[in-house]
């Protein structure tokens, strides 16, 4: 005898809360598999670093030469050719300014401290309503020694095998940097083998065009933001470095590369830059008052190229709001440190694009956007609430 059932779809005699109570312990369950997943893939990322970060930097990179690919494709120029031709010149680039700028970095991480000790006595007049703090902390820290244990020996353990570990970081980050340059070659020549294979595995005719018609979007918007703001970055590094060079500043060069790359972390970056540029520049003038220019030009320049350059030619639409950036920034950078830290951005703008195209994830998207949406909504709402006339 089958189970006569009401008008909402429960049985008779069964209690109206039972179905509610079922779909809430299946969301439950939804939910606990979901925080699982991404448990385990945060876990995976970790631990994997040595395979994950070099494979994803290559797809980074491929997408910041695809428009240039595509530029020449259109030009009649193979994608091999012009793969080729542009990891190439990638890696002239690189090579070229890490030895260029290894000598400056390298004598200025020899003298760290003795610029620490000239900083320290250039900024001596400033320290000294803080000097009483700095004894009260010397004296507790004299008696937390003196409180220890006679007969407890403190023991140094040097470092051992510094050699050995040095020689296996370097080649560690040979054969990562190999990766991201031949994996992107591969991913830049294969031209549309890529959009091909994900055509191929949908069914109708349909969800064949709009599979197409998504990667498309995603992988030209993503790689037209990378490639400029790439762009952007390079052209900021060039202006602090002549800026910095017709000041007088010494080794312009490197803060020059330093802008352009510390750039790619927004706020941060920034603040890193003028805080070693203000450093630097403190004991390398004579004055307080000139030393101040160096940091305050690199301030105009950041400015400028935060709020009128950046958003005129990237566009509102792919900002992303400072509380994503801050928290992405944390994460990558404990996760995959420095390297981490500076794909964090670029890793946001790609999420927010690939959600933006499909309406279950659109909240993702909005969440990540800088731009208030949700405000067009309320004054809809607002407006509903209205009386009639």
């Amino acid at each position: 005898m089958k189970a006569e059932t009401t008008a909402s779809g429960a049985s008779v005699g069964e209690s109206p809360d039972s179905g509610d109570r079922a779909h809430a312990e299946l969301r439950l369950m939804r939910s606990l598999l979901i925080g699982i997943f991404v448990l385990l893939t945060v876990f995976a990322l970790y631990f994997g670093r040595a395979f994950f970060m070099p494979v994803i930097l290559a797809f980074l990179l491929a997408l910041t030469l695809t428009p240039i690919v595509r530029f020449l494709r259109k030009r009649r120029i193979p994608d091999v050719l012009s793969a080729t031709l542009l990891v190439l010149l990638s890696v002239f680039l690189v090579g070229s300014a890490g030895y260029l700028l290894s000598g400056p970095v390298i004598e200025l991480i020899n003298n760290s401290s003795s610029i620490g000790l000239q900083l320290t006595d250039r900024l001596a007049p400033f320290k000294q309503p803080l000097q009483r703090i700095v004894d009260i902390s010397r004296q507790l820290e004299a008696l937390t020694e003196t409180a220890q244990e006679p007969n407890v020996q403190k023991v140094a353990v040097a470092p051992s095998g510094m050699l050995s570990t040095a020689a296996s970081n370097i080649l560690g980050a040979g054969t990562s940097i190999t990766i991201v340059f031949v994996l992107s070659l591969f991913l830049l020549a294969s031209g549309t083998l890529f959009y091909e294979k994900i055509v191929q595995s949908f069914a109708s005719l349909s969800d064949k065009k709009r599979a197409l018609r998504v990667v498309y979007d995603v992988e030209r918007e993503i790689s037209h933001y990378l490639l400029t703001v790439a762009l952007i970055n390079v052209g900021l590094g060039t202006v602090i470095g002549l800026g910095l060079w017709g000041l007088g500043m010494p080794n312009p060069l490197v803060w020059g590369a330093a802008a352009a790359l510390l750039n790619f972390l927004p706020y941060v970056g920034a603040l890193m830059t003028i805080l070693l540029v203000t450093a630097i520049a403190l004991i390398s003038f004579d004055t307080i008052s000139y030393a101040l220019l160096a940091p305050a030009f690199v301030l105009l320049c950041d400015i400028v190229e935060g709020q009128f350059v950046t958003p005129t030619v990237v566009g509102r639409r792919l900002e992303i709001n400072a509380v994503a950036i801050f928290i992405a920034i944390a994460f990558w950078s404990w996760l995959w440190g420095f390297v981490g830290a500076l794909m964090a951005v670029p890793l946001l703008v790609v999420i927010k694009v690939f959600c933006d195209h499909f309406d279950g994830l659109s909240h993702v998207g909005n969440f990540l956007a800088a731009q208030q949406t949700m405000a067009i909504d309320d004054e809809v709402a607002e407006n509903n609430h209205k009386p009639a006339a």
